[in-house]
């Protein structure tokens, strides 16, 4: 036992010494270290992880009014989701959550036409996605192989500048019964195929572990 947790230190700290080519010495080390944080939350846990709709609340203003702008300036109208479920995620470069890209990636992957992923990048906490929206798309597309819709960076919280993407889905009396805005990066909402707002997973729940079906 103890051998094998000298090899798993050895290992990390040797993970930690290789910089990945395309990223500052932060970002490789937090992705590195990605996995033992999300284990640190499934020990630890939060009744706040998870909030659902469980009453099945229709939302007063129509999610398929929404508009966004992506990063390369092309306008996406949400009228266009109708039939498939929606995955929105407030995201960031240089946070330990960052790691999650490769998983909602997967999810873009797998579920195809069937789900739609749309990131939206943020500096709302601790300042950690300083970049331009082309260094955003650019970094996302080197390191994690997006391939889902990201937006220009907007704030997501609640405060003047807040998306109206987020407005809605932050606001109970336009989408029927969340409040929850973003608790920190990488949170993630949930939209059925009829634009009803099913649920909000915070950054400590895997996008692996959204029940999509």
């Amino acid at each position: 036992m103890k051998k094998t947790l000298i090899a798993i230190v050895i290992l990390l700290v040797a993970a930690l010494l290789v910089k990945r080519k395309n990223m500052t010495w932060r970002q490789s080390i937090l992705k590195t270290l990605y996995p033992i944080i999300m284990l640190k939350g499934k020990l630890m846990g939060n009744k706040n992880d998870i909030l659902l709709n469980t009453s099945k609340v229709m939302p007063p203003l129509s999610f398929y009014d929404l508009t966004a702008i992506q990063s390369n300036g092309d306008t996406i109208l949400f009228s266009s989701f109708k039939g498939k479920k929606v995955l929105i995620v407030n995201t960031a470069s240089d946070c330990g959550f960052t790691g999650q890209y490769d998983e909602l990636e997967a999810l873009h992957q797998q579920y195809g036409n069937q789900l739609v992923i749309l990131g939206f990048p943020s500096n709302d906490f601790k300042e950690q996605e300083k970049k331009s929206d082309d260094e955003i798309a650019a970094f996302c597309k080197i390191n994690y192989g997006v391939s889902f819709p990201l937006m220009k960076k907007s704030g997501v919280g609640k405060q003047s500048n807040q998306h109206k993407v987020f407005e809605w889905l932050s606001n109970s009396s336009i989408n029927g019964w969340c409040n929850q805005s973003p608790a920190w990066n990488f949170c993630k909402y949930l939209i059925d195929e009829n634009g009803v707002l099913t649920g909000y997973y915070n950054n400590m729940v895997s996008p692996l572990t959204i029940p999509i079906n």
